[in-house]
């Protein structure tokens, strides 16, 4: 029985020796870089979580956030273009309640402007921030329980030693090199990369009027077209706009917030026109209530770029009906730098307008 004991101690041991020695092991290496900085750092596409440490690890001066509608656009394009120092905490998919508390952040750790992207989508409704399954405050915060979850994760373990590993010169270069095709997060040696699409990436394929004229047709297709309304209430998604977006405004009023809607496909609308009108009446409204609140707060600069025909209404700029290519991204951030399409406080429905009227008069191609 005394040896029984006796092994099991030392297993416990050993466990324990194990456990401490991961968890130092990820102090010392810090892949998300919440310690410190490291000049040889890798980043994730987990943005969600990649995030938390750039906030903490870089310098900036100007945070950009958005979808999947901002997620491929470059650090290095935002500061030429506008001249900033910019960060993109850009995450695909997110809600206004994960987009607001993430910029509080970057807010906190000196951001004095801020560049966001939205639309009506981010104020569906969705779980409260404190219980969100997928974005972990406490990692944000710095918290004991947030720090416990990083320094005791297995998979930081693993994220860990792999990058001590390529961090022997003998490793470096091939390491390097594998690290895209392995499964590690942490893969992309340069901050420019992360979410951004790859510099060869093929245009021609991937944004053509033929894929979006597909995407058209399936979301407007009689089986799926309830989905364009699922989590749309007018009332519902104006209060979490003026939770999280207007609440975030008035909190910071020495941050100067430049805040565009996305120069969809012009079959988005017509997508909801025809499938779903309740849906659109839903959008129009919101961005209409939207637009006469921003342009009332003086810190914020409305840019409204949805009634642009020559882009929304050229097909060929869209991977399906909202997302469009790198080189509308580059118009983007010059519409933004020259404050062309800036929505005027006098007039803050004049594009909506706009839009309305297209969204009317427009026939859908023929394949």
């Amino acid at each position: 029985m005394r040896m029984r004991f006796t092994h099991l101690r030392r297993l416990l041991l050993a466990s324990i020796a194990c456990v401490l020695g991961a968890a130092v092991l990820t102090f010392a290496v810090d892949p998300l870089q919440l310690f410190r900085p490291s000049p040889r750092a890798f980043y994730s596409d987990d943005t969600r979580m990649q995030n938390a440490g750039l906030i903490r690890s870089q310098s900036f001066d100007t945070a950009f956030m958005g979808t999947s509608l901002a997620i491929h656009f470059r650090q290095s394009d935002i500061d030429r273009a506008l001249g900033v120092h910019s960060l993109k905490l850009a995450m695909t998919g997110s809600n206004s309640r994960q987009q607001a508390f993430v910029l509080e952040q970057a807010i906190g750790r000196g951001a004095k402007r801020v560049i966001w992207q939205m639309d009506d989508f981010i104020f569906i409704d969705a779980a409260d921030i404190e219980a969100d399954p997928y974005l972990s405050v406490d990692l944000y915060r710095g918290t004991t329980k947030g720090i416990a979850s990083y320094l005791f994760s297995a998979a930081m373990a693993k994220e860990s030693l792999f990058a001590l590993l390529r961090s022997l010169p003998p490793l470096r270069g091939p390491l390097t090199r594998a690290a895209p095709y392995l499964p590690v997060k942490f893969a992309l040696s340069d901050i420019d990369d992360i979410y951004a699409l790859p510099r060869d990436v093929d245009i021609a394929r991937d944004y053509n009027a033929k894929k979006t004229l597909a995407a058209f047709a399936y979301i407007t297709a009689p089986s799926r077209r309830r989905f364009l309304g699922e989590g749309y209430g007018f009332d519902a998604m104006v209060g979490h706009f003026e939770r999280d977006a207007a609440g975030l405004i008035a909190r910071h009023p020495d941050v100067t917030f430049d805040i565009y809607f996305p120069p969809y496909s012009i079959l988005q609308f017509v997508a909801m026109r025809d499938a779903s009108p309740e849906t659109l009446k839903v959008v129009t409204g919101l961005t209409a209530h939207i637009a006469q609140r921003l342009t009332q707060l003086p810190n914020v600069r409305l840019h409204d770029f949805r009634a642009i025909r020559q882009v929304t209404h050229h097909l060929d700029n869209y991977g399906d009906v909202i997302h469009h290519s790198p080189a509308v991204d580059a118009k983007v951030l010059s519409w933004l730098a020259s404050g062309e399409y800036r929505v005027d406080p006098a007039k803050p429905t004049a594009s909506l307008d706009e839009l309305k009227a297209q969204v009317e008069a427009y026939r859908v191609p023929q394949p």
